[in-house]
């Protein structure tokens, strides 16, 4: 992809502030994109401006709860008037929740995960493809599910299920969007060092690096990856290089998700 491929466009980010969102942020600056991240925490998403403003001053953090839909809208609006349209959405707000047997899990978390996972994504969407369709200019979508909604482990019943939600939504809106030009795609990442990522294993770092050693064997490439690899990944299916794809959902795992024995 050429340096300048999205000059004069105008992208969204939730959760943008860090992780594969801040990372995404980051190269639609690079290819000339202007971006409002958006983020449940202040403090944050302010430091996560900060470092995006070393890239480009087109680029502004709005403190958003995707689960709440005045909010979403709001976003939609100051993205709108702080940059005149919308072009790009990368619904990348999600959280890990609780993972734990189903006996074991209360309905306050299975709520908590669905309220952002899908139900943010939802409404992203929703208000997304509302703008599109007034400008009349068609817009691309990209959604981040997860390695999980096609594999999963014990304990990963609720989180699943929320990003195989992520796959099937994306199919439908694809279908019906496609006659005003949208498209709209998922990118499903494995194990990639983000914070997330971090919050399931020890603070001490040798306790951590033993924790990881039996997950990175699993993966057939040897290694976890880095946030800009799946960010990449994004950055295509948001450009004029992925115009002929929409509603697919692509891994970004490093193989972990390939059926079959690992020896």
């Amino acid at each position: 992809m050429t340096q300048g491929n999205l000059q004069g466009k105008v992208a969204l980010v939730t959760g943008g502030a860090t992780g594969i969102g801040l990372a995404a942020a980051a190269l639609y600056l690079q290819q000339g994109a202007k971006v409002v991240i958006a983020g449940r925490r202040e403090t944050e998403g302010q430091k996560a401006l900060a470092q995006l403003q070393e890239i480009s001053p087109d680029v502004d953090f709005i403190q958003t709860d995707v689960s709440q839909a005045p909010e979403v809208q709001q976003l939609i609006a100051a993205t709108v008037k702080r940059f005149g349209k919308l072009d790009i959405a990368f619904n990348n707000a999600g959280i890990e929740g609780m993972f734990a047997r189903i006996e074991d899990m209360p309905e306050e978390a299975f709520d908590s995960v669905f309220n952002i996972n899908v139900k943010g994504v939802w409404l992203s969407c929703k208000y997304e493809i509302e703008q599109f369709r007034k400008q009349g200019t068609g817009g691309t979508i990209v959604n981040t599910s997860s390695w999980l909604a096609r594999g999963a482990f014990g304990g990963s019943g609720v989180y699943s299920a929320s990003k195989a939600a992520l796959d099937g939504l994306t199919r439908a809106l694809a279908i019906e969007t496609a006659d005003a030009g949208i498209r709209i795609n998922n990118v499903q990442p494995g194990y990639i060092q983000t914070p997330m990522f971090d919050r399931f294993f020890p603070a001490d770092h040798a306790e951590a690096e033993a924790a990881k050693a039996p997950l990175r064997k699993h993966v057939p490439l040897g290694r976890f990856a880095d946030p800009k690899e799946v960010a990449a990944l994004v950055l295509w299916l948001s450009s004029p290089a992925a115009s002929y794809i929409t509603g697919e959902s692509i891994l970004a795992d490093g193989g972990l998700a390939i059926g079959g024995q690992r020896l």
